[in-house]
């Protein structure tokens, strides 16, 4: 018998603390870490500092071949690490390192694919790919280690550096990826138009790293203010990304039912609420930034609304509603790792 709660008990939030014990104090706190000096603000002149994040994507975990192939697969193991360097601050990846295990009976054809469909993501946003590792498994997996560089003139993006008053902004739709995985699932639904089923499989396959994003973060960045942006990537879902924040942060995360960045194909649909907070896999950036900042990227950013603000803490825990304070809490469905 295991001594001690097991890794279902604790969850993934807590074991990412006890993991972090082992670090510097704050060196697990952000979507990746950073390299070099304390980063708190706008770099100084010289090199950018680096930064460097690793995801692991797990065959009937995060994929399956009843969902996607061999090439989508790939793309999604890149977008996902490259997303957590745009969540950083990164405009852009400098390459990848990538440890594949996979049994040894697996088609090259499938592995291919895989490296294939990495190098048509870093073909079209940016990096190359630096080298990895191989091994046997009893399933198939794909590690990958992306480094990326803070842009000169910037600053790093942090969980915890959000502020009471700073507006929420959704840097895009949320719930359209949950939405591609149901219909490929075959679930029922009802009907949707091609070109609406087609967008949401290929947010499902193929999501996108929001550099440019951060890029229109940086250019609307009024001149009176110092660099201070709190953020994380939506692919846990729109709603821990927000509450992740205003933990971080010392915070409540208010949230606006009537702003929610709702996917324009959940419009009716009975799940949309759930899906668009807790679906997960959207990889869009959730940020808290001070008003003037905040209008100023909405204006510049197509896509991008203000969802809720953050607040001292309240009853309702790190996650409200703005209308009322009730917390909102995850159903009963939602993902949750090692459960």
């Amino acid at each position: 018998m295991p001594e001690g709660p097991t890794l279902a008990q604790l969850g993934e939030g807590e074991l990412i603390r006890r993991l972090g014990t082992f670090a510097p104090p704050g060196q697990f706190d952000d979507d990746a870490a950073l390299l070099g000096a304390a980063l708190l603000g706008a770099h100084p002149a010289g090199d950018p500092p680096l930064v460097l994040n690793t995801d692991v994507l797990v065959e009937d975990v995060h994929f399956s071949a009843a969902t996607m192939g061999a090439a989508d697969v790939g793309w999604r193991a890149a977008a996902a690490n490259l997303s957590d360097l745009a969540a950083m601050g990164c405009r852009g990846a400098v390459g990848i390192t990538v440890a594949l295990v996979a049994p040894g009976d697996t088609p090259w054809a499938w592995v291919e694919g895989a490296y294939g469909g990495m190098a048509e993501l870093l073909a079209a946003h940016g990096g190359v790919l630096l080298g990895g590792d191989c091994s046997g498994g009893r399933q198939r997996l794909l590690a990958v280690t992306a480094l990326g560089r803070l842009p000169a003139g910037g600053g790093a993006i942090r969980r915890g550096d959000g502020r009471p008053g700073d507006v929420l902004i959704s840097t895009g739709a949320h719930g359209l990826s949950r939405l591609g995985l149901a219909l490929l699932r075959g679930e029922a639904l009802p009907a949707l138009l091609a070109a609406g089923r087609e967008r949401a499989i290929r947010a499902h396959r193929r999501p996108v790293p929001r550099f440019d994003a951060v890029a229109a973060l940086g250019a609307s960045r009024p001149a009176t203010l110092d660099w201070r942006v709190a953020g994380c990537d939506s692919s846990d879902g729109l709603a821990i990304a927000a509450s992740c924040l205003a933990a971080a942060s010392g915070c409540t995360a208010l949230l606006s039912r009537g702003a929610l960045p709702l996917a324009a194909e959940l419009e009716g649909q009975d799940a949309g609420e759930d899906w668009c907070l807790w679906g997960g896999e959207d990889f869009e950036l959730v940020l808290a930034l001070e008003p003037a900042w905040a209008e100023g990227l909405v204006e510049r950013l197509a896509g991008a609304c203000r969802i809720g603000q953050l607040v001292e803490p309240q009853p309702c825990g790190t996650l409200g509603w703005a209308e009322g304070g009730a917390p909102i809490a995850p159903p009963a469905a939602a993902f949750h790792h090692f459960g």
